[in-house]
């Protein structure tokens, strides 16, 4: 597989809103650790592997825990994630499956629960940009790097 476009290079001015929002959005209170586990589980159900790989490091980098991100596909049967964790996640996964499941009050009433009103916000704007980079790297095959296992 190789990629299809340098899309980055050709319209730069059009992704600055993107790199914009995703610089806005490492400020916020939701923390990185919180943030990258709802990249991950928007780009694993995108199925993009691009993102994950980039993810996945940045989590690490980030001081998650391995077995989180073992898990993290499961994170509904698993006792490891905190109640604000598994609120992020389930509601990473009402978005990113919006068209078949919509975004259920259930969903959301366990965000207000456990986010303030901003919070909700800033996570709602991480799926949401999550989401656009799952779907432009797929779009145009963008490729993770390669490397050397051991």
């Amino acid at each position: 597989m190789k990629q299809r476009l340098e899309y980055y290079g050709l319209a730069p001015e059009l992704f600055e809103p993107l790199v914009k929002l995703e610089e806005a959005l490492a400020k916020s209170s939701l923390g990185k650790p919180l943030v990258e586990l709802v990249k991950i589980r928007a780009s694993q159900i995108n199925g993009c592997a691009y993102c994950l790989d980039m993810h996945l490091r940045d989590a690490r980098a980030a001081g998650m825990p391995e077995q989180k991100l073992d898990v993290v596909a499961a994170f509904g049967e698993s006792p490891i994630f905190d109640a604000r964790e598994r609120a992020a996640l389930a509601w990473t996964e009402a978005l990113t499956e919006v068209s078949q499941r919509g975004a259920p009050q259930r969903v959301y009433a366990q965000l207000e629960e456990l986010f303030s009103d901003r919070e909700r916000v800033d996570l709602t704007l991480a799926i949401c940009a999550i989401n656009s980079w799952n779907r432009i790297a797929i779009a145009f095959r963008t490729l993770h790097p390669v490397r050397a296992s051991g």
